[in-house]
């Protein structure tokens, strides 16, 4: 085994100790439970036959004892989320899976699956971050009928992963396996996307042009291909050993997905407590696995939205990570993936070219991976450096990875990484705190100083561009848009315009309190301000014609201005009532009330 590199040893060694007495906690909360045995043979008789009422006969009677294990599947199908599509069958695959070893399987509850394609842009947006938390407390509801010996979980997409990971976490005693459902195949090129787009934002196509576009890269079945938050979650799951091996980007439809869902299924139900492998997800998911996700969200230019994402599930399983620990691996984990928005490819394409496993067995070799974990698959990290293929039976084999990647232009080995360094930068300085993903920004442009244009909304910054008042250097400030303002939306609607002002010459940024899509990247974007201006962050101290200066090379982000007369202004404010109301916002006003910082993760748990 790899000596670990001593950077990422030092900081999973300050992780285990900052965590030490959380996570003690955590783990005496899940070891009780899991000593108590099988929770049906506490219910009542009508609780049991509540349970399985709708069973038939000879899961009944399976289900009557504390012998053959239950399997809960909790569930984000929903038809309109492409990615989520295929999961309408994947129960019947997973009872005829448990049938087959004997076993049971029951849809235990299924949580909301939003699609932030659909609301980009839109009023639906502000509900985005907020349902990471919904899902992980539907997924709870699911999984608290106490019925169940092991879940598996099926999710891709954006907050629904990290949502799906929270609510496992409470229930860290439980057996868990996530279960993808794959990318879809490959559409028109991104570049072309990129382009028509742009002449859109130019008012050079018109919207049959765009939606045509669209429609060629959003075809069919599976998840988007571009590398954003979906598939970043995808390659978590493998590298933090809650997917089976080579699991995460094999297309939907095929006989492969069947083949790994139905073996999914059977290894959640070998690893419950009724066996000789009981492996609870709660120690599955240590430290370790936590370092492990970091790494591989830096080695692939992963998505920014996991500078939240990862801190919550973190802090569900009593480990604290903090954006220090993010950055600091980011100083020293190479990048080796290029997937669109850091290059042309798409995640069909480093599927090919050697996929996670190739990945996993470089980082391997490299010492940045902990290779001693535990894994739903019961080998180390190493068991995981495969590819899957079809057996002649219909079964699942894994053969290594091949020596070589197939492209070395999407998939590099560590000896020729595209950059020394990882994807994400975090900044500090007189604005605050923020994050930054610097994998697919040019170099020269890693460094920016213009003046600042101040927006508070999407659509001020959008009228103003229209208006042609931006052909400048600019710092576009776009604020009040935080968690506790309206729910942080992601802002991927400015990227085109930005990035056309950029293309014209000019020196271009955007700061902000809000999010940007994990497809976003070409323009430097300092985001996820903390605090935020509706919590009286010093970005609501800045004004119109303030420089502004972004260094991701040292990590400063600063307003250039004297520290006493930006000490003494006073906070601008923002009547942010138009955005607590329509689409079901009124509704989720405890929880803007209620979340924390970007930097603790957005959650509305509590410490």
């Amino acid at each position: 085994m790899t000596t670990i590199q001593a950077r990422v040893g030092e900081v999973t060694e300050r992780i285990v100790k900052r965590s030490h007495d959380g996570r003690s906690r955590y783990l005496d909360r899940i070891r009780a439970a899991a000593d108590k045995g099988p929770h049906r043979s506490r219910l009542s008789c009508g609780n049991l036959a509540h349970g399985f009422a709708a069973c038939g006969l000879s899961d009944k009677q399976a289900l009557s004892g504390d012998v053959v294990p239950n399997l809960g599947i909790i569930t984000a199908y929903n038809d309109m989320l492409s990615a989520h599509q295929p999961y309408e069958h994947f129960p019947d695959l997973i009872r005829q899976a448990a049938h087959e070893v004997g076993a049971v399987a029951q849809v235990a509850g299924g949580v909301p699956a939003m699609c932030d394609g659909v609301t980009q842009g839109q009023d639906g947006m502000e509900l985005s971050l907020f349902s990471r938390d919904v899902i992980a407390m539907a997924a709870a509801v699911g999984l608290s009928h106490q019925m169940f010996d092991a879940a598996v979980f099926l999710g891709i997409c954006d907050k629904i992963v990290p949502g799906l990971v929270i609510s496992a976490l409470s229930f860290g005693h439980l057996p868990v396996v996530f279960i993808p459902a794959g990318p879809m195949t490959t559409g028109i090129s991104n570049d072309e996307k990129a382009k028509i787009r742009q002449l859109y934002a130019e008012g050079k196509v018109g919207r049959d042009a765009l939606l045509e576009s669209e429609s060629k890269a959003y075809h069919g079945p599976g998840t988007c291909t571009f590398y954003g938050t979906a598939n970043s979650n995808q390659m978590l799951m493998e590298i933090m050993g809650l997917h089976m091996p080579g699991a995460s980007f094999v297309n939907p439809g095929t006989p492969l997905r069947d083949a790994l869902t139905r073996e999914a299924a059977k290894r959640a139900l070998a690893i419950t407590a009724l066996g000789n492998e009981f492996t609870p997800v709660g120690e599955v998911i240590d430290e370790k696995a936590i370092v492990n996700g970091v790494v591989g969200l830096h080695a692939t230019g992963g998505s920014t939205n996991h500078t939240m994402h990862l801190v919550a599930m973190a802090a569900t399983a009593g480990i604290r990570l903090t954006w220090d620990d993010i950055s600091d691996l980011s100083d020293v984990v190479p990048l080796l993936a290029r997937v669109y928005p850091n290059g042309k490819s798409d995640v069909n394409h480093f599927q090919a070219a050697g996929g996670l496993g190739f990945l996993i067995r470089e980082l391997l070799s490299g010492g940045y991976l902990h290779q001693d974990v535990k894994t739903v698959h019961g080998t180390d990290l190493a068991g995981y450096t495969v590819e899957a293929k079809l057996d002649g039976d219909g079964t699942v084999r894994r053969e290594p990875v091949p020596d070589a990647s197939g492209d070395e232009t999407v998939l590099a080995p560590l000896a020729k990484a595209f950059q020394p360094t990882g994807g994400l930068k975090m900044l500090t300085g007189n604005i605050g705190k923020a994050v930054i993903k610097i994998s697919a920004v040019a170099k020269e442009r890693h460094v920016i100083e213009a003046p600042a244009r101040v927006f508070h909304s999407q659509e001020d910054f959008l009228a103003a561009f229209s208006r042609k008042e931006l052909n400048s250097d600019v710092a576009a400030v776009v604020r009040f848009m935080g968690p506790k303002a309206c729910g942080m939306p992601e802002l991927h609607k400015l990227t085109p315009s930005l990035g056309i002002l950029q293309d014209r010459g000019h020196k271009v940024a955007l700061i902000t309190d809000g999010r940007m899509s994990g497809a976003s990247g070409k323009v430097p974007a300092a985001i996820h301000v903390t605090p935020e201006a509706a919590d009286g962050g010093a970005i609501a101290r800045i004004r119109d014609g303030d420089m502004i200066r972004i260094n991701a090379v040292t990590g400063a982000l600063e307003v250039l201005v004297d520290a006493a007369e930006f000490a003494a202004r006073e906070p601008a404010t923002q009547d942010m009532s138009a955005h607590q109301t329509g689409v079901g916002r009124d509704l989720f006003a405890a929880f803007r009330a209620n979340v924390g910082t970007a930097d603790t993760g957005a959650h509305v748990f509590g410490a």
